[in-house]
């Protein structure tokens, strides 16, 4: 049986290099290849463009650490509705979590006035973590409360949304639980 022959031919008239296999005068398959002088005069600018955009383009402020590092995510809570809750979730599985914006205790009039991390047998905000393999972290299911949130008259308990194990908490919203009603989708009024 004969082998076919492989043959590169780069005719003068055509710009394109063609390879090309014959088999006893039948050409069985053709592949174009562009050559070096086939590439785009301007292919420098392509380039320069993609690595220094216009600053028209750009937009007015940069993006946040966590809307860069972080993918949102929103816990609804369908048998209490308005009980939403957030969660950032870095791709390394760290999640922060915190009040939506929707949430009815951020609606209500005068908003959150204070913050209890003392939940049920233990208080959250006494909890310390030490070590590379996080000692004396607890391990919640998605429905163990973390907080109570106290409104006006009213109090509402943040559930943990996710399954895993806490490492903090956010101990300024003990002094300071207004940061919920200002900046309670940022990175100061987080819970955990």
């Amino acid at each position: 049986m004969e082998m076919p022959k492989a043959e590169l031919s780069t005719p003068s008239s055509t710009p394109l290099a063609s390879l090309q296999i014959k088999k006893e005068d039948e050409t069985l398959k053709a592949v174009s290849f562009p050559s070096a002088g086939d590439r785009a005069p301007n292919h420098g600018d392509d380039l320069r463009s993609l690595l220094l955009p216009d600053a028209h383009h750009l937009p007015v402020t940069p993006p946040s650490a966590i809307e860069t590092n972080f993918t949102c995510y929103f816990a609804l809570d369908f048998l209490k509705p308005g009980h939403d809750q957030y969660v950032y979730r870095h791709a390394n599985g760290l999640c922060v979590i915190g009040l939506a914006p929707t949430h009815v205790a951020l609606k209500e009039e005068g908003g959150v006035v204070r913050v209890d991390f003392n939940v049920g047998k233990s208080d959250r905000s006494e909890m310390k973590v030490t070590g590379k393999r996080k000692r004396n972290a607890k391990h919640f299911e998605s429905n163990t409360a973390l907080c109570k949130v106290f409104t006006n008259g009213n109090f509402f308990l943040a559930r943990c949304c996710v399954k895993g194990s806490l490492l903090e908490v956010n101990d300024r919203l003990i002094k300071q639980p207004d940061l919920l009603n200002t900046s309670f989708f940022g990175d100061k009024g987080y819970f955990c």
